[in-house]
C-alpha cells in the first residue's frame, strides 16, 4: 500500500491536490500574476493540478513496470501489459476522490456567491480522461521498454514530467500564451485535453472539437507504437532488466 506506515494514510488523496493547489495560487496568481481566464484561481488551479497529478503518476508508475517488477515477471508468466494497465485504472480511484474535492469547492464557492459556469464539455469528462491515460499509458510503457536497455531513462522521466508541466497549460491558460508562439502550444497533444477539463467545470478555455479529434488520433498513434515496443522488449528483458 502507498499510505501504509503513514499517520493520514488515503487523506493525502485529498490534503495533497489541495495543498499544492493552495502552493500554486499564492505563487503564481498572487506572486507571479498568471491569468486564470477570469476563473477563481483556487478553483483554476486544482482542475489543472488534479488531471495533471493522475497523468504524471500513471506516466511514472508504468515507465517502471519492467525494473519495479522484476522478480515477479521472472517467475510467473502472464501477459505483461496487466500490469501497466492495472497501475492505470487503479489510479482512477485517487482521480475520482479528487474530482469529487473539486466538486465540494466548486460548490463552496456556489453558495459564496461566486459565478461558475460549467458547460457541456462537462459531459466529454469521460472521453478526456480516456485521452489523458492513453496518453499517459502509451509514453510510460514506450520508456519502459527503452529502459530495458538504457537504464538513464528511468531517472529522466521525473525530470522530463516536471518541464512538461510547464510546456502544457497546467498552470495557465492557453490563451495566456502569445498569439506568435500559440502553435507551438497547440503542438502538444496534451494541450486540448486541459483546456477541455476547464472548459468543461469552469467555462474558461480554448480548444474546439477539432482539436480534441486530433489529440485522440496522436494519442492512439502513441499507444499502438507503445504497446509494440512493449511487446518486442517483454521477450527479452529478463536478460537485461
Amino acid at each position: 500500500s502507498v499510505y501504509k506506515q503513514t499517520i493520514l494514510g488515503p487523506l493525502w488523496h485529498i490534503l495533497r491536490p489541495l495543498i499544492t493547489t493552495l502552493i500554486f495560487t499564492v505563487v503564481f496568481s498572487r506572486m507571479a500574476g498568471l491569468s486564470t481566464d477570469g476563473a477563481p484561481p483556487f478553483l483554476f488551479y486544482l482542475v489543472g493540478n488534479i488531471v495533471w497529478t493522475y497523468f504524471a503518476t500513471c506516466l511514472d508508475n508504468t515507465s517502471k513496470t519492467f525494473i519495479a517488477n522484476a522478480s515477479l515477471l521472472g517467475k510467473v508468466y502472464f501477459h505483461r501489459l496487466v500490469i501497466p494497465v492495472s497501475l492505470v485504472l487503479s489510479n482512477l480511484i485517487s482521480f475520482g476522490i479528487q474530482l469529487c474535492i473539486l466538486l465540494v469547492v466548486m460548490t463552496v464557492y456556489l453558495l459564496s456567491g461566486t459565478s461558475l459556469h460549467m458547460t457541456s464539455w462537462t459531459l466529454l469528462t469521460p472521453v478526456l480522461l480516456v485521452i489523458l491515460a492513453g496518453y499517459a499509458f502509451g509514453a510510460g510503457i514506450i520508456v519502459c521498454a527503452l529502459t530495458t536497455r538504457y537504464r538513464d531513462l528511468s531517472y529522466l522521466v521525473t525530470f522530463g514530467v516536471q518541464l512538461a508541466m510547464y510546456l502544457t497549460p497546467v498552470i495557465y491558460p492557453l490563451s495566456a500564451v502569445p498569439p506568435r508562439l500559440r502553435w507551438a502550444a497547440n503542438l502538444n497533444p496534451l494541450t486540448p485535453v486541459f483546456e477541455g477539463f476547464r472548459l468543461g467545470f469552469l467555462g474558461v478555455g480554448t480548444v474546439t472539437p477539432g482539436e480534441l479529434a486530433t489529440s485522440f488520433a496522436v494519442m492512439v498513434a502513441v499507444l499502438a507504437g507503445g504497446t509494440m515496443l512493449f511487446t518486442r522488449a517483454e521477450q527479452t528483458f529478463m536478460d537485461t532488466v
